[in-house]
C-alpha cells in the first residue's frame, strides 16, 4: 500500500486527468481548424510566456514560436486566409504523465494522417513532450515539443466513396 496519504494521491489523479483533458482539446482544435476555429480558446489552453517548437526534422518545417500570441498565429496560418488540410487527425498512445506539484509533463507516441487542399496526403508520427503548468487553478500547456520519427506521402485518406457494408446491417439499420 502506497505511503501518499489518500488525498494526495486523489489529487494528484485529478491533475493527471486535467493534463490529459487539456492535450485532447488542443489536439480536437487543431483537427477542425477553418474558419470558425475558436482561436480564443486555443489561446487559453497555453500559458502567457508558453513555447511550441519542432525538433529534429520538424525544426526546419515548424520551427519555435514564444508566447501565448506567437502560437496562435502559427496555428491560425494553417486555416486562414484559405485552409491547408481538407482532413487531418491525430492519434495519441503511449501516454506517460507524471505530475508534480503545479507543474507536470507528459509523453506521447503521435500518429497524423492528413490530406491536404494541394492534393498531398500523408502519415506522419512524431514523439511528444508536453510540460504544463497549473495557472491559476487552469491547466495550461508551458512548452510543446514535437520530434518527427517518420513521415511518409501516401494517396488520400478521405474520398467520397460509400463506406462498404454488409446488405444486412443496412436493411437493419433502417428498419
Amino acid at each position: 500500500m502506497s505511503e501518499i496519504p489518500l488525498l494526495a494521491r486523489v489529487e494528484a489523479l485529478e491533475n493527471e486527468r486535467a493534463v490529459r483533458q487539456l492535450i485532447t482539446r488542443y489536439f480536437r482544435i487543431c483537427d477542425d481548424l477553418g474558419p470558425d476555429t475558436p482561436f480564443n480558446e486555443l489561446g487559453e489552453l497555453f500559458t502567457a510566456d508558453s513555447i511550441w517548437e519542432g525538433k529534429g526534422r520538424y525544426a526546419k518545417s515548424f520551427g519555435r514560436y514564444n508566447g501565448r500570441d506567437a502560437i496562435v498565429a502559427m496555428i491560425r496560418s494553417y486555416c486562414l486566409p484559405v485552409p491547408h488540410f481538407t482532413m487531418t487527425a491525430h492519434f495519441l498512445t503511449a501516454e506517460n504523465i507524471h505530475v508534480s506539484g503545479s507543474g507536470a509533463m507528459g509523453e506521447w507516441m503521435m500518429l497524423q494522417t492528413s490530406d491536404y487542399t494541394d492534393g498531398r496526403a500523408d502519415l506522419r508520427s512524431a514523439h511528444l513532450t508536453i510540460h504544463c503548468r497549473n495557472d491559476s487553478g487552469t491547466w495550461r500547456i508551458s512548452h510543446f515539443r514535437t520530434l518527427n520519427l517518420f513521415s511518409r506521402r501516401v494517396e488520400r485518406w478521405s474520398d467520397v466513396a460509400d463506406i462498404p457494408v454488409p446488405q444486412s446491417n443496412q436493411t437493419e439499420t433502417l428498419a
